[in-house]
């Protein structure tokens, strides 16, 4: 029901939730090998999105009227002095000689860099209130949910719906395939660079999906829409056969687990089981599959490749070890790839790099720990946890493959840091009010 003040209520502006959104959507719908056409540097439509954002950003802090939050968070402290550290070791590498190749990567990369702190500052200062918050978050998982329908068409029917989104103004940055083959079974990548950036993406959305279906019904709302993403997302996950997600889930889990209550510890586990049952059903040997990941580990190729340049990055931090030889500059073919992001840092930004990189999320920990501390509402306090909880599986994919050379994955984890801050605010808000006392609500 409509009523008048409704009805002479103005309608909501454009903020920093629907930058985000728009971000977002240019994320995960459009695939991540197309790029724009007509420009030096290989940007995706997400990547100027993401400039964008950071643009208006930084001109929205020159007022007060246009929303921006002041004041100090330990989250945009993270990211300012993760932006700081990555300008002085892209200063510091330039200086000296560099091929062309190698310079030109740090060009973009640095770019890259710029568009994903835009995000993760948006987030944080752009994003006010639970209801434009919760508002992203939802867009997250409608999006994965999508995401996960894509990837089981391709798992499920051999149909590569990604061959038949090629928007105008884009194109192909690589040739290689969306499908691949893990032990006689299709490993798929919906739209994303990879199978492991699927599996790890969906991992990351999964409990955000599991916090809306857990909380629908003490709002009234319909629960089963957020419970059929949920599925979805974890169907995806299970598509993509990607040890990475795996772990991912395992980390994330038991942070949930320990701040769980009793009963939805047995509901959250009861569901898991159910889940499994219904994958062998839809995908016989799938289970097998997974089992045998962890079964062979000692004899598994892709562990064996995964350690056996241990020796070669050792002598490259030698070289470099404070400020690192330059993000971006250690690629394929040319130089042996590092499926681990933390020794990759080291190469390319050193010892005072990978701290920053590390550093955001001991931020991000602190903030969703603080976050929960202050609020009263059973909502806002599983919501910290449940980022929280997200934000381990970056922590955990970065040491089994090269995270941030993924512009998806990294691009949905400055999304979530910047999400952490946004909370922590509105959690300092909310006790804020209600140390106050009771409060008029006045309306314009």
């Amino acid at each position: 029901m409509v009523t008048m003040i409704d009805q002479l209520r103005p309608p909501r502006r454009a903020d920093g939730a629907t930058l985000v959104a728009i971000f977002l959507c240019a994320l995960f719908i459009i695939p991540a090998r197309l790029v724009l056409r007509g420009l030096p540097l290989s940007l995706t439509a997400a990547d100027v999105v993401g400039l964008a954002i950071a643009l208006c950003w930084l001109c929205a802090h020159f007022t007060n009227s246009l929303g921006m939050a002041k004041g100090p968070n330990a989250v945009r402290t993270g990211i300012f002095v993760y932006a700081i550290v990555m300008l002085i070791v892209y200063g510091y590498t330039t200086y000296a000689y560099l091929p062309s190749d190698e310079l030109n990567l740090a060009d973009h990369s640095a770019v890259l860099i710029v568009a994903h702190v835009g995000v993760a500052l948006a987030m944080c200062d752009g994003v006010r209130g639970r209801e434009r918050l919760e508002f992203v978050l939802k867009a997250v998982v409608v999006a994965g949910a999508i995401l996960a329908v894509i990837g089981a068409l391709q798992f499920l029917v051999d149909f590569d719906l990604t061959e038949y989104m090629v928007f105008p103004g884009l194109r192909y940055s690589s040739e290689e395939m969306f499908v691949l083959e893990r032990s006689t079974l299709r490993r798929v990548g919906a739209t994303t660079g990879h199978p492991i950036e699927f599996g790890v993406l969906c991992s990351m959305t999964l409990p955000i999906a599991a916090h809306f279906g857990f909380h629908a019904r003490d709002r009234g709302q319909p629960a089963g829409r957020w419970w059929l993403c949920t599925g979805l997302i974890g169907a995806g996950l299970m598509f993509s056969v990607s040890r990475s997600a795996v772990l991912g889930m395992a980390g994330v889990g038991l942070v949930l687990l320990l701040g769980w209550p009793a009963r939805r510890r047995l509901q959250a586990l009861g569901a898991a089981v159910a889940f499994l049952i219904g994958m062998r059903l839809v995908a016989p040997g799938l289970l097998g599959t997974f089992y045998g990941l962890f079964s062979n580990l000692g004899s598994d190729d892709s562990i064996r490749y995964r350690t056996h340049d241990y020796d070669n990055a050792v002598l490259e931090i030698s070289m470099h070890p404070w400020f690192g030889r330059g993000v971006g500059t250690w690629y394929a073919p040319k130089h042996q790839i590092f499926d681990n992001q933390y020794l990759l840092t080291l190469v390319e930004a050193g010892i005072v790099g990978l701290v920053a990189f590390v550093g955001i999320f001991l931020c991000v920990f602190y903030a969703a720990i603080r976050a929960r501390y202050l609020s009263t509402d059973p909502v806002t306090r599983d919501l910290a946890l449940t980022l929280g909880g997200c934000l381990v599986i970056p922590l955990i994919g970065a040491a089994t493959f090269d995270l941030l050379s993924f512009t998806m994955v990294t691009g949905l984890t400055f999304l979530l840091v910047g999400a952490v801050g946004a909370l922590l605010r509105i959690a300092r808000e909310e006790r804020h009010l209600q140390g106050s006392g009771p409060t008029v609500e006045v309306t314009r």
